[in-house]
């Protein structure tokens, strides 16, 4: 709440619809709001010029809008834009727009911070600080579309849910900008264009198949191994790897759909013969691609990237199994803006 006013972004149409019948004004009214909220993407109800002067003194005094703001953005030399956002109440946290070839994807946060403290990841390093709520999930997309109309003549082609902080432990305030990015209400994106990365949250994962959307799901493993996986990502001392196999079983059978793993390659560390070997055998438990990943340095690193010839040991030995592998090239890592690099830099 601001000042006991009420965020209306977190408000069902129906509710926004009660508003309006007690108000005295038509329910017909809330379609207009909606698309001023959403589609518009307005921060100030004096903006909804369709609406009369009075009904728009009756949202102000009763509700406030959660937009988010620019504060920075920095361009990497591969063209890779990462935006620093500011919230309402002056929390930072980090989007990326990625041009490529033929396509421009979005990579979106979920939470300021990250609680999962993930050793190789600099967004684990910071503070975590509070869930993003819906508006501010939603106007990332929103904002980072218009920045890639403008830079790139182009809509987003993708969005990337792998941003700062655990998508599945904001779980209802993700969903909710899921189905309102996909909406006729919203920006009409299509769920095969939607990917959400998580650190592996079994409920999560289950939850996630019953709701039935059709997104993309990747789940960001980095060891087959407990003993590793335990060091690398602590969330798996809470979520064991047989529990988070149960949950991807789950999944793929009510979704039927192919699981991508992310392993982010660490030298000496998970790049061996055996590491390879425990990848392709968890792995069996669905249709599945790989993503190898190079490793992005931050700072106080305690980790290396792997060796070349040690990618290449280990790509091959995943090719031999019949499994589809890419190496995955990381673009921004001059300004922070790669795969683990995210931490809220201003300069």
């Amino acid at each position: 709440m601001v000042n006991d006013k009420i965020n209306i972004r977190n408000l069902t149409s129906q509710e926004i619809e009660c508003f309006l019948i007690k108000q005295g004004d038509k329910p017909f009214r809330k379609d207009q709001i909606i698309k001023w909220l959403w589609q518009k993407g307005v921060s100030d109800f004096n903006e909804m010029n369709n609406l009369s002067e009075s009904l728009r003194e009756k949202l102000s005094a009763s509700f406030y809008i959660d937009k988010i703001k620019t504060a920075e953005k920095f361009t990497s030399k591969d063209k890779t834009i990462k935006v620093l956002f500011i919230t309402l109440d002056n929390l930072y946290f980090e989007g990326v727009l990625i041009p490529d070839r033929d396509r421009v994807t979005a990579c979106i946060s979920t939470q300021v911070g990250c609680p999962l403290k993930c050793s190789f990841c600099a967004t684990g390093k910071i503070k975590y600080i509070r869930n993003l709520t819906m508006g501010e999930i939603f106007d990332q997309v929103f904002e980072l579309n218009k920045l890639s109309e403008n830079k790139f003549k182009r809509k987003l082609s993708n969005i990337v849910i792998m941003g700062m902080g655990e998508p599945l432990l904001n779980y209802d305030n993700t969903i909710r900008t899921i189905n309102l990015l996909i909406s006729k209400d919203g920006l009409g994106i299509s769920p095969q264009r939607i990917t959400l990365s998580t650190a592996g949250i079994p409920q999560g994962i289950m939850d996630l198949a019953n709701e039935k959307i059709k997104i993309n799901l990747s789940v960001s493993l980095h060891s087959a191994l407990d003993s590793k996986r335990n060091i690398l990502m602590p969330v798996n001392k809470k979520y064991n790897l047989e529990l988070l196999s149960a949950a991807i079983k789950y999944y793929y059978q009510k979704t039927e759909k192919r699981i991508t793993y992310e392993y982010l390659l660490l030298g000496d560390i998970n790049d061996s013969h055996e590491d390879a070997v425990a990848l392709t055998e968890f792995t069996k438990i669905s249709a599945c691609k790989i993503n190898l990943i190079e490793y992005n340095p931050t700072e106080n690193d305690i980790y290396k990237p792997s060796k070349k010839e040690k990618v290449i040991q280990f790509e091959d030995y995943i090719k031999s199994k019949n499994l589809v592998v890419t190496i995955r090239k990381s673009k921004g890592q001059d300004i922070h803006a790669a795969c683990g690099q995210l931490a809220n830099k201003k300069h």
